[in-house]
């Protein structure tokens, strides 16, 4: 063990320093962590879902400085477009997009991954940021619970409408936005939404986040052959516009220790920008480092084969896609 592997375990172990911004203020110390200024992104295409504030709003600007051609996307064409043309300016880069787009609704993802189709000759990055985290169950036009809908199901449909372009480009990158949270949860099919009368909206967000990464190493299994790697990734607890607005009591608790915005998106642009990330395929990442998915036994028991193989297709039938997904030999 190095002195930096040292002192990541002794930050992984009582979480809270790890999650904060005490964990990647010293792990860059520590790790000798690349700026990432020399990388250049230009002529590459990156697409991010909820890229209008918080943490996919910090990784866009610090993509499109490194010089990227963006397409980004959030619910209202009116704050989306906004961000668009502030990217541009605060940038210098004439290459941003602006496209609306509620992940959590089927039809919009499928126009979403036209539109990426119709006037993008290749896909780089796919980026999946967009989610929120709410007090009582909504249902989708679908019929879908929504935190499972904008977080798993519509994902789930944009990589399967876009794994073409992805393999033609390659290679290239699929990038999962989680959360810490979802190592308190096991990985369940049947009650993947939680019914109304049970509903907790961070359970219900944590069981998202688990069939996240679940699904991330078996997009990896079943894909990466193709060169296309498949990362997930956990941002710690940075202080954003969601987090003030679903957790206040947290928020206010935790405030001088989350991390900024900034330090929670430095993961996800790294895994989308610095070629290191294409040497592995499948892994879940905090501060630049590869993690476990399991934190607790009853979580590890959960993640069977059968239980895996029975989340995939529960989540390609709400997705309306073939369980085997495009492509499968």
């Amino acid at each position: 063990m190095t002195p930096a592997d040292a002192v990541d375990t002794a930050l992984e172990l009582p979480i809270v320093p790890s999650f904060t911004r005490i964990g990647i203020d010293v792990r860059r110390r520590t790790d000798g962590w690349d700026d990432l200024d020399g990388c250049d992104l230009t002529g590459r295409v990156v697409v991010v879902t909820g890229a209008t504030s918080g943490l996919g709003r910090a990784a866009v600007n610090r993509l499109a400085r490194l010089g990227a051609d963006l397409v980004i996307t959030g619910r209202s064409a009116d704050r989306t477009e906004a961000a668009a043309t502030e990217l541009r300016n605060e940038t210098g880069n004439p290459s941003i997009t602006g496209v609306a787009a509620d992940m959590g609704d089927l039809e919009q993802v499928r126009a979403l991954a036209d539109a990426v189709l119709g006037h993008r000759d290749r896909l780089d990055v796919l980026v999946h940021n967009a989610g929120a985290l709410t007090a009582e169950r909504t249902d989708t036009a679908d019929g879908i619970e929504s935190t499972v809908a904008s977080q798993v199901v519509g994902p789930f449909l944009l990589t399967t409408l876009l794994l073409d372009r992805l393999r033609s480009s390659a290679p290239s990158r699929v990038i999962t936005m989680s959360s810490g949270g979802m190592y308190g949860s096991p990985l369940v099919v049947g009650n993947l939404e939680m019914a109304a009368p049970e509903y907790r909206g961070a359970e219900q967000y944590a069981r998202a986040k688990r069939a996240q990464v679940t699904l991330n190493e078996m997009w990896a299994e079943r894909f990466g052959a193709d060169d296309i790697h498949f990362h997930a990734l956990h941002p710690g607890w940075a202080a954003t516009p969601g987090v003030d607005s679903s957790l206040p009591t947290f928020s206010r608790l935790m405030g001088p220790l989350l991390r900024t915005p900034d330090q929670g998106a430095d993961t996800l642009v790294w895994l989308a920008a610095d070629d290191a990330a294409l040497a592995s395929n499948g892994g879940f990442w905090h501060d630049r480092r590869l993690r476990s998915i399991h934190r607790f036994g009853r979580t590890r028991r959960s993640d069977t084969p059968s239980r895996r193989a029975a989340v995939w297709d529960h989540v390609a039938e709400l997705a309306r896609v073939e369980p085997g997904g495009p492509g499968v030999r």
